[in-house]
């Protein structure tokens, strides 16, 4: 009987038309899609585990998944395998076979996100499934001043939704840029994991201090109250994208997604 080799995917993919990553009953999910075209290369059932789930409507450039299979493919053939049977939104995009106790979820040291805005009067057109639209004007040096709140070890019980089953509201934002180049606007924020919900409700309570409802100090007023109903409300899931998680070099896998 062969041994089962671990297999690790880096995958990319338009989030607009799923229910999120997990698999569910009711309807098309990345995870769902993935398995599916693995388990036509493999020739048997796969079930994949991911470095972080992503919500519906939400994308990502570079999430990381982990599988074990006996068959004997190579790096190719999974990828090229894989990339035939999945649908024109969901990418692999390298495949490295790792150790035998490398963990997509469990070794990421860290993860992170990126939240873009198209602030401008006009609504997007070409690029209104990956950006989030603000018709009034945004002081995005503000924005990036009040973020760094933030930065550190919290209770983000303020930023978490009702539903998130996470044990512990306490999360460590490594860091939060804010970015304004003509009129779109990155918020690129990294921790060691997120609450369900977190950087689009982080974002929602940006977006008054852009707007210049709300004064800086308010996003910090707001973290230690741990109060979500007083926060702004969830920003739109469009503008949002997984980049990647961070794993030790040692892991083996491509440098963009590890760190030394």
């Amino acid at each position: 009987m062969e041994i089962p080799l671990r297999i690790a995917l880096g995958i990319e993919y338009d989030g607009t038309d799923f229910l999120g990553w997990q698999r569910l009953s009711h309807g098309p999910t990345v995870q769902a899609a993935v398995e599916k075209a693995l388990s036509f290369v493999a020739d048997h059932e796969i079930t994949v585990t991911c470095a972080g789930r992503t919500d519906s409507g939400v994308h990502a450039r570079c999430q990381v998944v982990h599988f074990d299979s006996e068959a004997s493919r190579n790096e190719r053939s999974w990828l090229l395998g894989a990339n035939s049977r999945l649908p024109s939104t969901v990418g692999v995009q390298w495949v490295v076979p790792v150790a035998e106790d490398f963990h997509a979820r469990y070794g990421a040291l860290g993860r992170r996100y990126r939240y873009s805005i198209l602030n401008r009067l006009a609504r997007p057109a070409l690029d209104s499934r990956y950006l989030a639209w603000e018709r009034r004007p945004l002081d995005a040096e503000a924005m990036q001043r009040a973020s760094q709140a933030l930065v550190g070890e919290n209770d983000f019980s303020a930023f978490r939704t009702a539903a998130c089953e996470a044990r512990t509201p306490f999360r460590n934002v490594r860091s939060i840029r804010i970015n304004r180049v003509a009129e779109r606007i990155d918020i690129d924020i990294e921790a060691n994991a997120f609450l369900h919900h977190m950087v689009r409700n982080i974002v929602g309570s940006l977006l008054p201090i852009g707007r210049g409802e709300k004064p800086e100090s308010w996003i910090g007023e707001l973290l230690a109250g741990r109060d979500r109903g007083k926060a702004g409300p969830t920003a739109s899931a469009a503008g949002l994208c997984f980049i990647s998680p961070i794993y030790p070099a040692t892991s083996g896998l491509p440098a963009e997604v590890c760190r030394e």
